[in-house]
């Protein structure tokens, strides 16, 4: 019984000290990270929808715009119309990144697709996300950094599976 109590004061502690690294990591390092990707040009949620699609969208180039605003609403707080303004200023020019079509399957459905602009945008994107973090690989030993990467892969899992309990909860609350 003590083992399993200094456990869970160790648990404690270790949960106390991650969140002291929270806003660090979040407000400083993440909010840094983001501006550079956007680049000067995007707004927060312009890029993260970029990224959405890059990473959840079919082929890395389309998506349908109610899944848009579903990981959006994940991410952000954020109305369907904020949603619908940021993807139509990615759309005019003088960005032209995105280009909104009909969704064949379904006449009320919308798709976002990246244009040519929009593919060339994100690859630099993401090389500009990529020269960022180098600045803060140089600045760790390599074993180190293995070691965080995978702390962040497993953390994020974690987060998901917290995060879906808990959504699962409020729900049952309703």
């Amino acid at each position: 019984m003590e083992a399993t109590a200094r456990k869970v004061r160790v648990e404690e502690d270790l949960a106390a000290e991650l969140l002291e690294f929270f806003y660090p990591i979040h407000y400083q390092g993440e909010m840094a990270l983001e501006d550079a990707l956007r680049g000067g040009v995007l707004t927060r949620k312009q890029a993260a929808i970029l990224w959405l699609i890059r990473c959840e969208g079919e082929a890395g180039r389309c998506m349908r715009r109610k899944e848009v605003e579903r990981l959006m609403q994940n991410w952000f707080e954020v109305s369907s119309s904020a949603i619908t303004k940021a993807i139509r200023g990615m759309a005019r020019p003088p960005l032209s990144l995105v280009q909104v079509v009909e969704d064949p399957h379904s006449g009320r459905e919308k798709q976002v697709f990246l244009t040519p602009k929009g593919e060339r945008f994100l690859l630099n994107m993401v090389a500009r996300g990529q020269q960022f973090l180098q600045k803060i690989v140089e600045q760790i030993p390599q074993e180190l950094m293995k070691t965080g990467i995978e702390f962040l892969s497993q953390a994020t899992e974690a987060f998901a599976r917290v995060r879906a309990t808990t959504v699962a909860h409020s729900r049952k609350g309703r």
